[in-house]
């Protein structure tokens, strides 16, 4: 049986969160916890620090790397169709990736390389083992010479914005041309395995991603206001987005990701970063995950298939290589994994992700509980807001299931 959430709670979490719009971190926030049936929605503030224009419950908000559970979601569904194999080589669909040649040092030159000791997966593009992604050590991409080279080709491997030029055959065609970082299997490395399963998960679909999404994943959820383009009659619905410039120490209105980009369907759907979506939408997204794959009594994804998304496939050696991004948590496809108990959660088992722009979700099964916080401020991600959200949003769940 499970009890009903805790007002009290839910009151302390909207104190929390309203705190911080007062100060000024951020002109305003959505925020939802859900256990059961039970849906409590908060909008908190403003769409911008000089409008007046308040969030509300149908605010479109940029969720950039909340699209990767979706992205892994459309592949495990594709797996099941026997599309595609999560034990397979990519060559078969991404031929531009067959013969990878691996750099020696991760700041050597581009031609100082040895073979591949084995191919990469698609397993290895789910769990951000193909060899490829951001650089952690000493910091975050180090101007090293396979790092500059993807800069250089406008490939746009760590970042939303600006947006890649090319469709998703030239892409992959110029990233194929790149050395790999680490031999496949070695290393938890962020975001390149979701660009690259976006090519291969359209190819195996023969289908955009757009479209795949469209109708294996929004369409039956009934996701209406999600996808990677608003349509111009909503695009008020778009909060200005925001992050601090460390320079001045201000947080400064961000220009990359205005209206005009989102009215236009861009040349490269990035399942790693480039949907837009609402907190109840995303809740039916999550809500899948939680009911075991089923939605309105109809299944759309095994419960294999979520088990293997939401385990750990990581060593421990992984989970602490992958530095502040990961912090210590596992990863399965798409999702990140709390493996212990920690400061949120008495049970291990939570899992979920953030995005870059602010925005942040988590299932915690052993409360049977869903939490979401939308904000468009960056520095929500680092300045303790979503972990004193997810404290709270625990909190206000009442007693564990009996």
């Amino acid at each position: 049986m499970i009890d009903s959430m805790s007002q009290a709670g839910l009151d302390r979490l909207h104190d929390a969160m309203a705190a911080r719009v007062a100060k000024g971190e951020f002109p305003g926030m959505v925020t939802l916890v859900a256990r059961g049936d039970d849906v409590r929605v908060d909008e908190l503030g403003t769409m911008a620090f000089d409008e007046k224009q308040p969030m509300r419950r149908d605010t479109i908000f940029r969720i950039t790397s909340m699209t990767k559970p979706i992205l892994a979601t459309a592949t495990m569904m594709l797996a099941e169709d026997g599309l595609l194999a999560l034990d397979e080589p990519v060559d078969r669909l991404l031929p531009e990736l067959a013969h990878r040649k691996v750099l020696k040092r991760i700041d050597g030159p581009l031609d100082d390389t040895v073979p591949a000791r084995r191919p990469v997966t698609v397993d290895d593009l789910l769990t951000f083992r193909m060899g490829h992604g951001l650089v952690v050590e000493p910091t975050f991409d180090p101007p090293y010479p396979i790092v500059n080279a993807a800069n250089d080709q406008r490939l746009v491997m760590g970042y939303p914005d600006p947006r890649t030029p090319y469709d998703p055959d030239e892409w992959i065609k110029r990233f194929g041309a790149l050395p790999l970082m680490y031999q496949p299997g070695e290393r938890w490395q962020y975001n390149t395995g979701s660009l690259v399963l976006s090519v291969l998960v359209a190819r195996a679909a023969r289908q955009s991603l757009p479209e795949l999404f469209r109708t294996r994943i929004f369409e039956p959820l009934g996701m209406k206001d999600t996808g990677f383009t608003i349509a111009p009659e909503k695009i008020d619905r778009l909060p200005s987005n925001y992050q601090t410039n460390f320079q001045t120490g201000k947080l400064e209105r961000q220009t990359t990701s205005g209206p005009d980009v989102w009215t236009k369907p861009p040349p490269f759907p990035s399942g790693a970063a480039g949907l837009v979506s609402t907190i109840d939408d995303y809740l039916a997204f999550a809500r899948l995950l939680r009911d075991g794959g089923v939605h309105n009594d109809k299944r759309l994804l095994s419960p294999d298939s979520l088990r293997r998304m939401t385990a750990n496939h990581l060593t421990p050696e992984q989970m602490t290589g992958g530095g502040p991004i990961l912090g210590g948590q596992g990863w399965g496809y798409g999702v990140a994994i709390a493996t212990a108990p920690d400061e949120v959660s008495s049970e291990p088992g939570r899992y979920g992700w953030n995005g870059g722009y602010g925005t942040f979700w988590f299932n915690d099964p052993s409360r049977d509980l869903i939490a979401i916080a939308m904000t468009q401020v960056s520095d929500i991600l680092f300045n303790g807001t979503t972990t004193e959200f997810a404290k709270l949003a625990v909190n206000s769940s009442g007693e564990d299931k009996a």
